[in-house]
């Protein structure tokens, strides 16, 4: 576990490297098709300011787009209580714990770190899980948040965003840009080509990187619960129900995908193959596994 931690550190600032490369690669390109260096200057100032408020404000982003607000013990005893026993019991500081109004039962973790940390729970995954799976599944989240995977899905998701804001910058400058490298006037057919080869590679990029970093954070996070709860069978059971009750968040974004429990989207068979997430039987036959060595 201590080595996926140190994993997950060294992972962080390798994203962040690749994201500065690729933007700055972007701003040397639009620099020289217009023939201004200024550009290129103030693309890896935007992009390195873009990252250090991506690495401290991201979480409350992806707060703000679940829709979750944030909740005390009094307001939800259930779910606060389970928290705050969780974190008690692995030494680990009281994340912020945030309700969401969807049917769609689910759950994620944010933060840059531990003392950093935020849960979030949808109403309906309380409908149907039993004290002792919602035991498993916020073990599961704090999981993420011990072993340092909520600073990488919060990096990965400033990248994403990012991406599809290049792809969406180059097709403005194809179609409005103004003048090339010899002062031609109309749109640039260098970065027309250039700005609709980047809407196509930006999707794929992005679920590149959140395929990368997903799925194996979801096995470890998994095991992580069985050996915090101990009851790695109540885990196996809510991942079961996540998948016969599942159903399409109201508020969906790509971009967040990968830091769900489950995939928010309800996928179909061929959209699984892209999946941030690995197959729930796969996950389950690893926890029963696991059960079977206590």
């Amino acid at each position: 576990m201590y080595r996926a931690i140190r994993k997950n550190k060294v992972n962080t600032v390798l994203i962040i490297l690749f994201f500065l490369l690729i933007i700055g690669g972007l701003g040397a390109l639009a620099g020289y098709v217009y023939n201004s260096p200024s550009i290129t200057v103030m693309t890896l100032v935007g992009a390195t300011l873009y990252a250090v408020f991506q690495y401290f404000f991201a979480a409350s982003q992806t707060i703000a787009m679940s829709g979750g607000r944030e909740i005390e013990k009094r307001d939800n005893p259930r779910l606060y209580r389970i928290v705050e026993n969780l974190a008690i019991t692995t030494g680990s500081p009281m994340p912020k714990v945030y309700l969401i109004d969807d049917p769609a039962p689910n759950a994620f973790a944010t933060g840059r770190d531990p003392e950093h940390a935020s849960v979030a729970a949808t109403t309906g995954l309380l409908e149907i899980l039993t004290d002792s799976e919602l035991e498993g599944v916020m073990a599961h989240e704090l999981g993420h948040v011990r072993n340092y995977d909520i600073r990488v899905s919060m990096i990965v998701f400033g990248l994403v965003v990012a991406v599809g804001f290049i792809a969406d910058m180059f097709l403005r400058l194809a179609w409005f840009g103004g003048g090339n490298r010899n002062n031609n006037s109309g749109g640039n057919p260098i970065v027309l080509i250039f700005g609709l080869v980047a809407m196509i590679v930006a999707p794929l990029l992005a679920s590149l990187v959140q395929l990368a970093v997903s799925r194996q954070r979801e096995y470890l996070a998994d095991a992580t619960a069985a050996l915090t709860t101990r009851h790695p069978d109540a885990l196996a059971s809510a991942l079961q129900k996540l998948e016969a009750y599942g159903r399409p968040m109201r508020r969906q974004n790509t971009s967040m995908a990968h830091l769900w429990i489950a995939d928010p989207a309800k996928p179909s068979r061929v959209e699984r193959l892209f999946s941030t997430h690995p197959p729930i039987a796969d996950r389950v036959a690893r926890l029963r596994e696991i059960g079977g060595g206590f």
